[in-house]
């Protein structure tokens, strides 16, 4: 594994300076799901200058992208993100999410290119992770037809294993009252903000009874229009989190009923919709997960190895259900820092930041030549993934 990595290394050092190019330039130019046009098209540049045929776009995403080296089988999927979150730029990373995927890949394809390895490498540029759900909807698409494992690393304060992370569903909710004057008359009207408070209420008086793993959190998206008139619509969002499926089903039902019940107690009407397109629960495969730590200790990562499940959701937990697959993390900053956050974004235009995103696309590319490689390694990612899978 040690030849392996050094090898690899040389490839990732060779594009250095263009990957850092890449790396900045996406940071600088920060775009929000499904709008990632500077962001794809750079990588596009960057990867066909490289020698790479690149299909764009793909799988009816205008910023998506696909390149495919080699033939037959095994087949292995290195997976990109590059879309931004609002205000606070990459304060998620994903600029040295797509650096790290491209620079794994350059690398991985040299080794099989040098040492004659079958089977194809597949890079996958997916739009909109951030609440656009884009890996969902390139699946349903078939990006993942004919894949036996999928890969991606994510940036966060250290680096460490996949710990999996939580389903997500996601939904508006508006309510229909009457308008009237706050002071003058009051009595007639139907206060669709009392509905969304009694929402909330109801929401926090629930959350004694939900179990850790789950999660529910809103905001108040329209609270009325002056004081002085009684709201006549009101509205809110809700995200409802839970690292168990079925549990995701009775957060969703009984969401529903505390939507049902406020709108009752207050004579106001509702209209509840589904808010993008939900996401399950990531489930990170054993061997890929400790083939990566292997390989992040031993080009200079330390990486931890976390045992507590993740509480974040993401598009690439459909990835996981599809074929074998893991989402790990490599360390950006020297100190704690939250993710989604000012610092992070900071860490993510960093020197450290870049140097452990080479680091990181050496360990993820010796993850993919192993399981090109390695029979009894592939064996084992299978077994493991029909093991847990809960079809």
């Amino acid at each position: 594994m040690q030849e392996l990595c050094k090898e690899l290394k040389q490839s990732v050092e060779g594009k250095r300076n263009e990957l850092r190019q890449l790396a900045d330039y996406i940071w600088e130019n920060p775009e929000t799901a499904f709008k990632e046009v500077k962001a794809c098209a750079a990588q596009v540049a960057l990867l066909k200058k490289a020698g790479f045929e690149v299909a764009t776009p793909v799988y009816e995403q205008p910023t998506a992208y696909r390149v495919e080296v080699g033939e037959g089988n095994p087949v292995f999927c290195i997976a990109a993100e590059y879309d931004a979150l609002p205000e606070v730029g990459h304060g998620c990373g994903h600029n040295l999410i797509c650096t790290a995927s491209i620079a794994a890949f350059i690398a991985a394809t040299a080794y099989m290119k040098a040492h004659g390895i079958p089977g194809k490498l597949v890079l996958l540029g997916t739009p909109a992770e951030e609440s656009g759900s884009g890996k969902v909807r390139m699946l349903a698409k078939g990006c993942l037809d004919g894949v036996d494992a999928v890969m991606m690393l994510h940036p966060g304060w250290r680096t460490s294993n996949d710990t999996g992370s939580t389903a997500i569903r996601r939904f508006d909710v508006e309510f229909h009252g009457k308008a009237a004057h706050a002071a003058g008359m009051p009595e007639d009207g139907i206060n669709a903000l009392d509905a969304v408070h009694l929402l909330f209420d109801g929401v926090n008086c629930y959350r004694q009874q939900m179990p850790e793993f789950t999660r529910i959190h809103g905001i108040v998206t329209n609270g009325g229009a002056a004081p002085n008139i009684i709201p006549e619509k009101a509205s809110a969002r809700f995200f409802l989190r839970s690292n168990d499926e079925a549990w995701e089903d009775k957060l969703e039902e009984r969401f529903k009923k505390m939507v049902e019940g406020a709108a009752l107690m207050t004579g106001a009407t509702y209209t509840l919709t589904p808010f993008s397109i939900s996401c399950q629960s990531r489930m990170p495969n054993g061997p890929m997960n400790a083939a990566f730590v292997s390989a992040a200790e031993l080009v200079g990562l330390n990486p931890v190895v976390e045992t507590k499940a993740g509480r974040g959701s993401s598009d690439f937990g459909n990835f996981s259900h599809a074929c074998p697959g893991v989402h790990c993390y490599f360390g950006i900053s020297e100190k704690k820092i939250p993710g989604h956050s000012i610092e992070m974004a900071e860490a993510a235009h960093s020197d450290y930041g870049f140097e452990n995103t080479l680091r990181g696309a050496v360990a993820m590319a010796a993850v993919a030549i192993r399981f090109m490689q390695d029979g009894d390694f592939r064996a084992k990612v299978v077994a493991d993934f029909k093991e847990n899978s809960p079809c």
